[in-house]
């Protein structure tokens, strides 16, 4: 079998399932009426299925599981065989699989914010207890290994998986928004994973680019059907796993998902200094205040593709921990201040 191979069959079989799958989950979507309707936040035309997420995760699942008998052909990481990574994969399919049916369930019940945390909190204790978790950072000022107690593994371990979990959520307000930046993520994961010669594990991102990417076609403006709770959510659990299963890449996600996961801390500093809850919907999203101030969806969508690709580059190229830092926080510094002035422009609705 060709080096290649796997990593063939794995992107194929989750792209092929993905965009086979889209159209008939779009069309389940519609009978049942799992759909989203014009008005609100929404300025889609007519009635759009919710379902697409169902393509997502079953094209990410599939190709998983096709590649567990060919994962032994692959050479083995630069530390030898790993005898915790199939603990750790299923951790990861056991998490996606409860997030993704609770997301399903919300999708068709509308479930309240309270009982939203609640779910995203379970998924993230099914990965903890798989052992995909956040246990020790290198200083970026000193490159010398920080290993935490018990009590922060476990919150900045939740505090991860929620965060991310509500990005991609918020993130998923215009066709192809989330579902796109989730494939660059994940294809910057691949790279970053490939070249440190992590082949198993690179299986897994690359999986998801493939499921993302057979999603795309039909969520891009205008879309013809939505990822909906069961596909947001699971994005950002598999990203926020994903980052963490080889060991911690948290500052390559932070630099790729930076601008999202800023206007999420935003929202929510502004929400809770108005006096409203976090959780209360409403279009003050930087990608919501650029429609309403004239781009069009796929002009912000190109910008938002463009930044984290740029970003995601950098995030390759840069090898000192130090300068990811510096980058990180110029990247920050630099959003908060265009929030800042949209926020001044123009009030969220």
């Amino acid at each position: 079998m060709s080096s290649w191979a796997p990593f063939l069959t794995v992107f194929i079989t989750a792209c092929s399932l993905a965009l086979i799958v889209t159209p008939l989950a779009g069309r389940l979507g519609l009978r049942y009426g799992i759909v989203d309707r014009p008005g609100g936040r929404r300025h889609h035309r007519g009635v759009v299925s919710r379902l697409g997420g169902v393509a997502m995760y079953l094209g990410f699942t599939v190709a998983v599981l096709v590649s567990l008998p060919i994962r032994s052909r692959l050479p083995p990481g630069p530390l030898g065989p790993d005898p915790k990574e199939m603990t750790r994969l299923t951790a990861v399919l056991l998490g996606s699989a409860f997030i993704f049916v609770f997301g399903l369930v919300d999708d068709r019940r509308e479930l309240s914010p309270r009982v939203l945390y609640l779910g995203q909190t379970i998924a993230a204790l099914i990965a903890i207890a798989g052992l995909v978790f956040i246990e020790r950072v290198m200083n970026p000022f000193t490159n010398e290994l920080t290993v935490f107690p018990w009590p922060l593994v476990l919150g900045f371990t939740l505090f991860w998986y929620v965060g991310m979990m509500n990005t991609v959520n918020f993130l998923d307000g215009l066709d192809g928004l989330a579902a796109g930046v989730a494939a660059i993520t994940a294809a910057v994961l691949t790279v970053h994973m490939l070249r440190e010669g992590q082949y198993s594990v690179a299986l897994l991102p690359l999986a998801l680019l493939g499921a993302t990417l057979g999603f795309l076609p039909y969520n891009f403006h205008p879309a013809r059907v939505f990822m909906g709770s069961c596909g947001a959510l699971f994005l950002g659990f598999a990203l926020a796993a994903l980052s963490l299963v080889a060991g911690a890449r948290v500052a390559t996600v932070l630099l790729v998902v930076g601008i999202p996961i800023l206007d999420v801390a935003w929202q929510i500093f502004s929400r809770l200094r108005r006096g409203r809850s976090i959780s209360q919907g409403d279009r003050g999203h930087l990608h919501f205040r650029l429609l309403d101030l004239g781009l069009s969806q796929r002009q912000i969508v190109g910008l938002y593709w463009g930044f984290s690709a740029a970003f995601g580059v950098l995030a390759l190229v840069l090898s000192s921990r130090l300068y990811k830092l510096i980058a990180i926080v110029g990247l920050g510094v630099a959003a908060l201040i265009v929030l800042s002035i949209l926020s001044r422009d123009r009030q969220p609705q």
